[in-house]
């Protein structure tokens, strides 16, 4: 039999397969072709204190191996989440991540200190909505030009910094691959009492319509997912594990057992998948049933054998 059993913070995950953030939505579309119950956990939709409505224009493009996204975190903000979804996913049976995005960084402490006050609530009843912060640091520092605030490790510091002040949760940091130092970016996050990081974000890219004469997205350029990204993220998780000391979560393309068996074996203790979710509407359910297969044609025991071996 195989152990599949991953821990980040004390947070309990079953197996590795996490849905990423941004392409499971809240779980409930996805539950009605498998039970999501059997994954490791869910990213939720990126949420941001107010309510966005996300990009004009076209929004997903696909491309070879991969995909483009422009949708621009439309979600219905933090509040609406707390009072329309937390009570469906107080029972789920996984480990339930909430991923944070912001414009500044008062609007990261507000809304990170909202799901604390309203999980800490929950608790003292006997129940629990939220187990993880996941802190997107890809979104526009409106302050200070609208540049990401995960691209320079100085201006991520003070976003950390506070929102690990602002929340008793475990807090995970969602690592950009256009960082200017990413291994720099992780070893910041570690110093500011973050729990783990997780990697990689989308890479900005763009797609031109040659008979129009201008850019497929309203925004010019897009986040580029999917198969195509995977060796560059296989090696950031790489170099980041090596270079930290707390959980890392892999992401970036995942689309197979082995897929998911090569980024445990460069360092993460669990995986997020996104585009593949688009691909197969069983993703996890299929992933999960791969894996087991793999690790038992390879007399693989545990998880724990072959984790950052490289």
């Amino acid at each position: 039999m195989t152990n599949l059993h991953c821990t980040i913070a004390g947070v309990d995950f079953k197996n590795p397969i996490v849905m990423a953030s941004g392409t499971f939505g809240f779980g409930k579309e996805y539950a009605k072709y498998y039970d999501i119950n059997r994954l490791g956990g869910i990213s939720g939709k990126g949420l941001t204190l107010h309510p966005k409505e996300g990009n004009d224009g076209i929004r997903v493009y696909e491309t070879p191996s991969g995909m483009l996204n422009s949708v621009g975190l439309e979600n219905p903000g933090v509040r609406a989440f707390l009072q329309e979804e937390c009570s469906r996913w107080e029972k789920l049976d996984i480990a339930r991540i909430v991923n944070l995005g912001g414009n500044t960084i008062e609007e990261y402490v507000e809304g990170a200190a909202l799901i604390d006050v309203d999980n800490l609530n929950r608790e003292r009843e006997g129940r629990k909505a939220v187990d993880i912060i996941e802190l997107n640091i890809s979104c526009p520092n409106v302050k200070a030009g609208g540049m990401a605030y995960g691209i320079q490790t100085v201006t991520a510091r003070e976003v950390v910094r506070q929102v690990r002040q602002a929340t008793s949760l475990p807090l995970v940091v969602k690592l950009s691959p256009n960082a200017e130092d990413i291994v720099g970016m992780a070893v910041m996050c570690q110093e500011e009492g973050a729990e783990g990081v997780s990697l990689i974000n989308t890479f900005s890219a763009m797609k031109i319509d040659v008979y129009k004469r201008r850019s497929v997205f309203n925004n010019l350029y897009a986040g580029l997912s999917g198969p195509a990204i995977k060796p560059i993220a296989l090696r950031m998780v790489h170099q980041v594990s090596k270079a930290v000391t707390i959980p890392v979560i892999g992401m970036g393309g995942i689309s197979s057992a082995t897929d998911i068996i090569e980024f445990i074996m460069a360092g993460a203790t669990v995986i997020q998948v996104g585009t593949y979710n688009f691909i197969n509407l069983r993703a996890g359910e299929q992933l999960l049933q791969d894996l087991e297969n793999f690790m038992l044609q390879e007399n693989i025991s545990s998880l724990d054998e072959i984790r950052g071996i490289l």
